[in-house]
């Protein structure tokens, strides 16, 4: 198993730990969603999710959940999360992230990245390849 799926395993482990159920969410039963100009970016976000932020119980932490990718040149633009927090686990390839200071970083293959409530952050792929990521969205 590589690192980056590792992290990815773990990051969702912990997250949905304080559910009193487990559930799995098969690839193929994903929902498929197309956002263009997120944040202000460019071009279009390809998301797939296991559910999105109107579906799980006020009681679920975790509020949306899913695999995203961004293509050459194409980016979430710097927004804010003023009631949730936001986590970013990078699979594959390359990408510049921007953190509340408006600090660029690379993101690259294993790399997490975390907006708290209240802060903001982007993301742009940089690269030659697909910018292939987890996003999970929890509040309390």
């Amino acid at each position: 198993m590589s690192i980056a799926l590792s992290v990815c395993l773990a990051v969702v482990l912990l997250l949905c730990a304080r559910t009193a159920r487990a559930d799995i969410y098969r690839n193929n039963a994903l929902t498929a969603v197309e956002k263009n100009g997120v944040g202000g970016g460019h071009g279009t976000l390809h998301a797939r999710f296991a559910f999105t932020r109107d579906q799980p119980p006020k009681d679920h932490a975790v509020k949306e959940i899913g695999w995203l990718t961004l293509q050459p040149g194409d980016s979430i633009g710097v927004h804010t999360h003023a009631t949730n927090e936001d986590v970013y686990v990078i699979v594959s390839g390359k990408g510049t992230f921007t953190d509340v200071d408006g600090t660029t970083h690379d993101a690259l293959p294993g790399d997490i990245t975390i907006a708290r409530k209240g802060q903001s952050h982007g993301l742009a792929n940089t690269g030659t390849d697909p910018l292939v990521f987890i996003s999970v969205i929890a509040e309390q």
